[in-house]
């Protein structure tokens, strides 16, 4: 855990715009420019400079579920290329690879079709529509909780 508490030191030091707090998960919250962190995560050093990376690119909010892909994805790439050098710290592949592959997996669940198992597109925030039978549903945040699909009455 020393090296762990000398780079979460570092961190603060040179990023004194940001609060850094203890927690049981990592997460950005851009509203309070707060960053938390669970130091006895085994990937502790890369998910930090990965939750940093969110705010230093400026990651506030998405409309389209894609869009969280594509800055989980950059977060990840900044922390790899960027901080990582900077901090001394190695951000394995395998650990991005997973990271995504939840992601990834969360939207593949929101897009499926509650109708006929059928893959959607996104047509507005939280919301998809079936390319194979037209059916709409609605979707919740569901990034920290279970999934709820609510199937939306098309006459209306």
């Amino acid at each position: 855990m020393p090296l762990a508490h000398s780079l979460l030191n570092s961190l603060e030091s040179d990023f004194s715009d940001f609060t850094f707090t203890l927690s049981d998960s990592f997460e950005w919250h851009p509203a309070d420019a707060a960053i938390t962190y669970d130091p006895n995560d085994p990937y502790f050093e890369s998910r930090l400079l990965h939750e940093l990376s969110h705010a230093i690119l400026g990651h506030q909010s998405y409309e389209r579920d894609i869009d969280l892909i594509a800055m989980e994805r950059d977060a990840w790439q900044h922390a790899k290329m960027k901080l990582g050098p900077k901090y001394k710290v190695e951000v394995p592949g395998d650990i991005i690879h997973h990271d995504m592959d939840t992601y990834r997996d969360w939207l593949h669940a929101r897009s499926t079709c509650p109708h006929c198992e059928s893959t959607g597109i996104q047509t507005k925030k939280q919301t998809y529509q079936c390319v194979t039978c037209r059916k709409i549903w609605r979707v919740n945040e569901a990034r920290t909780c279970s999934l709820r699909r609510y199937k939306l009455d098309q006459n209306k």
